[in-house]
């Protein structure tokens, strides 16, 4: 039994691709069933979400709260005592030997430091910095149920030498554009809109030419110099034709190749850990049969259930019939190994019940005007007069709501919509309707469900009192346009791509955890740069430090002007909203009112952000896209066009027949 156990650990380690060496004492065993209990798990990401949930509360605060250092140490306690879990597991030289462990002890370590040294300053009413928060992030990246994020970490390090290359081409690049947009408009007394001095400073041109790859200050930056000349715009464009497009392009093109090395590497790799992995569950189970090492049937079946309970009994027979495909009774070493693999295929079982209809009334259901309404339904014009439907209801959304006839149409779509739905219960068995495996049935019935609900209840509230909900309103708003969505089911292209989307979402989700923790950490560092730097004040405000942001070195500046007050780093909130406006360098801004150096940040975090991650993010799409959707005319392959004699003609679909 206790053999049992531990194969079972490595099985389980091998279908969800853990490399976690463990002890195989029993109490190590036990410990480590316990380390990778879901609820174990659970609590870990919720105490993470909470550690990194507290910029919300700290100052500067998005809502301000009080004793906020007790949850911090709780916090700290719950990571060490998950840290010292996982010493109990492993290997103490493999613990120590790990970086991730050492991570997480030193920022918890310095975390700790920081809170008391903060609690001081606080006590003394002396202003601190805390400057272990953008080490939070570390937490969510250096346990072990992160690896996905690590891995995603991992990708983007391993393009690193190739893209530094192309990099420092790039900035030499912008470099060179910026000495001679010096040297062409430095002497010429050309005044900016706001009549400053026009690229007569070097480092503001490599600034501005920088931010014009990402076209942010386009057309703003040329003005004054095609004002000039008309001539001087063809060095914009030669520019931006060599940064913006060739260079960005060239990005892309790296980051996919390596990529692609990287990942057949990384997939090697997991290949030869979960092999070896159920080579060593095999070690455990196998006995001599004859001339060769087996698993017998009951000790397999016993493993199958303490890996994957949740299968069914149909299931878990149809994994042994391909595993002992022979029936002796017993599973070989290469089928054996092959186990991880196969439970990590879903299998979709389809129950064929009869329609509820067809057994509380068959007569009914199964008359011929009953057939007729199936069978119509059933057709492919069904589908299209619906299609037609949904345009002509978006034709219907995009005029006048207050026009009462238009108000009165929505009514009609929407039971259309529903009479749709219910023709199609009717017809299909409602089980097999709503299979988990229905995306497009669940979200038809629930975007209608929606609808009907939320117009019902903006109708009953017009009707009885004064009505000023705007809120509702908005909501029955964005279902009407979210109905015509349904239109891309109908459609096998689009469905296909939207089918794709949805099965990369789990690793869009892993990156989307990598760039919030960028996120998270240059919010964190903004907001210690540029506080209170920048104010807002609301609309119907009479005070004149409106005008210039709350800062005197603001005024009469473009950022002034253009009310963009509200852009600050004055909470957590904020700074993030600003990161998202900064993907694309627009907020030069904060450069006034702090130092020029600043504008580095800015530069680094687009660099970090688009360079980076954001080309790494296209080049996965890419490669997902590859694998998921199948070309549908490749042709012939480089080898077969070689071998082709000049006469011969390649048919672009060869009909072969039959030699028999």
């Amino acid at each position: 039994v206790w053999g049992l156990l531990q194969a079972a650990a490595y099985v389980y380690d091998a279908q969800y691709n853990r490399n976690i060496p463990f002890e195989t004492s029993p109490k190590a065993v036990r410990l480590y069933y316990l380390y990778n209990h879901w609820s174990m798990q659970a609590a870990t990401y919720f105490f993470i979400f909470v550690d990194l949930a507290l910029a919300l509360f700290e100052e500067p605060a998005v809502y301000l709260l009080p004793f906020l250092g007790k949850y911090a140490v709780l916090c700290l306690l719950v990571f060490f005592g998950r840290l010292v879990h996982f010493a109990q597991v492993t290997p103490r030289s493999v613990f120590w030997k790990d970086t991730k462990n050492i991570c997480i002890m030193i920022s918890i370590l310095v975390t700790l430091i920081d809170l008391i040294v903060y609690g001081a300053l606080r006590i003394s009413a002396i202003r601190g910095i805390r400057w272990s928060r953008p080490l939070r992030p570390i937490f969510l990246i250096n346990f072990a149920e992160s690896r996905q994020i690590r891995r995603a970490f991992r990708s983007i390090r391993n393009t690193l030498p190739e893209i530094t290359y192309v990099f420092l081409l790039f900035m030499f690049s912008v470099l060179m554009f910026s000495l001679m947009a010096l040297k062409l408009f430095g002497d010429r007394n050309l005044k900016t809109v706001e009549g400053s001095p026009y690229f007569t400073n070097y480092l503001e041109i490599v600034f501005n030419m920088y931010v014009l790859v990402t076209t942010a200050n386009s057309p703003d930056v040329m003005m004054p110099a095609y004002d000039f000349s008309w001539w001087y715009c063809l060095f914009f464009i030669v520019y931006v034709i060599i940064n913006t497009y060739i260079f960005m392009s060239v990005f892309l093109a790296v980051v996919y190749n390596n990529y692609r090395k990287h990942l057949k590497n990384e997939i090697r790799k997991l290949a030869y850990m979960k092999r070896r992995k159920m080579i060593e569950a095999f070690n455990l189970l196998k006995v001599k049969e004859g001339a060769e090492f087996v698993v017998k049937e009951d000790q397999w079946k016993h493993l199958v259930k303490l890996v994957a309970p949740d299968i069914s009994t149909s299931h878990r027979e149809l994994l042994l019939r391909i595993s002992d495909e022979e029936q002796k009774g017993c599973v070989d070493k290469k089928s054996f190994v092959r186990l991880a693999d196969l439970l990590n295929i879903q299998v979709i079982t389809i129950k064929l019940h009869s329609h509820p209809l067809d057994i509380w009334f068959p007569h009914v259901y199964n008359s011929t005007p009953s057939l007729c309404i199936r069978s119509m339904v059933r057709h492919k014009g069904f589908v299209w007069m619906y299609d037609v439907i949904i345009l002509i209801n978006a034709v219907f959304i995009a005029l006048d709501e207050k026009n009462p006839y238009i108000s009165y149409a929505e009514w009609v779509f929407l039971c259309l919509y529903i009479v749709e739905i219910l023709l199609k219960l009717y017809t299909y068995e409602p089980r097999n309707f709503f299979a988990r495996n229905q995306f497009w049935n669940w979200f038809d019935t629930s975007i209608i469900i929606a609808a009907l609900i939320a117009t019902v209840l903006n109708t009953a509230l017009r009707s009885v009192t004064i009505y000023n909900s705007q809120q509702v309103l908005d909501i029955v708003f964005i279902l009407r346009v979210l109905r015509l969505i349904r239109i891309i089911d109908s459609i096998q292209r689009f469905r296909v791509i939207m089918n794709t989307l949805i099965n990369i979402m789990p690793t869009m989700l892993t990156f989307g955890g990598l760039v919030l923790v960028v996120y998270y950490i240059f919010s964190i560092v903004g907001m210690e740069i540029f506080q209170g730097k920048v104010k807002f004040f609301a609309g119907n405000t009479t005070t004149p430090h409106a005008l210039y942001c709350g800062n005197p070195a603001l005024k009469d500046s473009t950022f002034a002007r253009a009310k963009y007050c509200k852009n600050n780093f004055n909470n957590i909130a904020s700074s993030f909203i600003v990161l998202m406006e900064l993907t694309v360098v627009n907020q030069c801004g904060f450069a006034l009112v702090t130092h020029q150096a600043a504008k580095l940040y800015f530069i680094t975090f687009h660099i970090v952000i688009v360079i980076m991650i954001i080309k790494t993010v296209d080049a996965l799409l890419q490669r997902m896209f590859e694998a998921e959707i199948p070309p549908e005319e490749e042709g012939p392959s480089l080898d077969e066009i070689l071998n082709l004699s000049p006469n011969d003609a390649y048919p672009k679909n060869p009909v072969f027949d039959n030699a028999a």
